[in-house]
């Protein structure tokens, strides 16, 4: 009976030994990125992200995930089912504050790390029709993006705003379609919501002369700035698109990189540090050339809601301001 004691006692205690020593040394933590659609410009970053600190950060695996994109990303960095995402700030905004779209449920838990890149709008015409500015297009027909989709909705916002949503006819059709009908002269002009150059537009300007309606004017006038503070003024450089040689002014919806708020602070500030490094920044930019809006200077650009507290110390330390709003007052 004793031995037998002794040998239940012996294999307890060599139990306990293998549960309390330290993990081997390439144990790692598993941390998931939720992206977007495959061959999608989020899914280029959260790969890009994922690849780059799966490499370089000890103990760390970081897996890519496919998404249907920016609120599919919203809801699980809240729920904890993915650690990182790729969330539109305007999402961000309209989630904190419990207004997405038939969604009431307010989003909390989704912190951001910094900006990626910027999805400006687009108001193109066809040189010569007469439609100068953004009130000429009272009674046009003015083709938005697909029912559903990011730029109708952004579109309703601007022209409600400006009070033209019910004055214009609405096209509910795609970019390459819109400019086919722009061609066409079936329609009088062609909303876009992508980052620049956009092959439709340039499609659209190689078959006629066009322009772009600055959209800052209309919206500072109407209010639709303080309504929808996610949106970011900014420039569309001249000569981006074949004979319109003037930079136009627009809005942008910005790309964040978010984090659950939860997540720990010695890894954000490591993955901030990596990434946001001159190697990783190159590394960023050979995946995909949008990465080329990203800089130290602009990592909070365009973010108005809460930044990941220790992501604060890090811009902090880098010369950054951070807004109340970031600082989540």
């Amino acid at each position: 009976m004793k031995k037998m004691i002794s040998l239940f006692s012996l294999a307890a205690f060599a139990l306990a030994t293998v549960l309390t020593s330290p993990l081997p040394a390439d144990a790692k933590e598993r941390l998931a990125f939720s992206g977007g659609p495959d061959g999608g410009t989020f899914q280029y970053f959260s790969n890009a992200i994922s690849t780059r600190l799966s490499r370089n950060l000890p103990d760390v695996e970081v897996s890519n995930m496919v998404s249907a994109g920016s609120v599919e990303n919203l809801r699980r960095v809240n729920s904890g089912e993915a650690d990182f995402g790729v969330v539109y700030a305007g999402d961000l905004y309209l989630g904190l504050n419990g207004k997405l779209t038939n969604d009431p449920k307010v989003y909390k838990n989704v912190h951001s790390l910094s900006y990626l890149y910027g999805a400006p709008a687009h108001l193109v015409v066809l040189d010569g029709s007469g439609i100068n500015s953004v009130k000429d297009l009272a009674g046009k027909r003015v083709a938005v993006g697909p029912a559903g989709s990011g730029a109708a909705a952004s579109a309703q916002r601007f022209f409600t705003s400006v009070g033209l949503w019910d004055k214009i006819k609405v096209e509910y059709i795609g970019y390459s379609q819109g400019a086919s009908a722009m061609g066409d002269k079936l329609i009088d002009a062609m909303w876009v919501f992508a980052g620049y150059p956009n092959s439709s537009i340039i499609q659209a300007a190689a078959s006629n002369k066009v322009k772009l309606l600055n959209l800052v004017e209309a919206g500072k006038a109407s209010g639709f700035f303080t309504e929808n503070p996610f949106y970011a003024e900014v420039t569309i450089p001249a000569g981006t698109y074949s004979g319109v040689d003037s930079p136009t002014l627009t809005f942008q919806d910005s790309t964040i990189w978010v984090a659950n708020s939860k997540l720990k602070g010695k890894l954000v500030n490591n993955a901030l540090k990596d990434i946001y490094s001159p190697e990783g920044l190159a590394f960023m930019v050979s995946v995909t050339t949008t990465a080329k809006a990203m800089s130290v200077k602009d990592g909070l650009y365009g973010i108005v809601t809460p930044v990941h507290k220790d992501a604060i110390k890090f811009w902090t330390e880098k010369g950054l301001s951070i807004t109340p709003a970031q600082q989540g007052k």
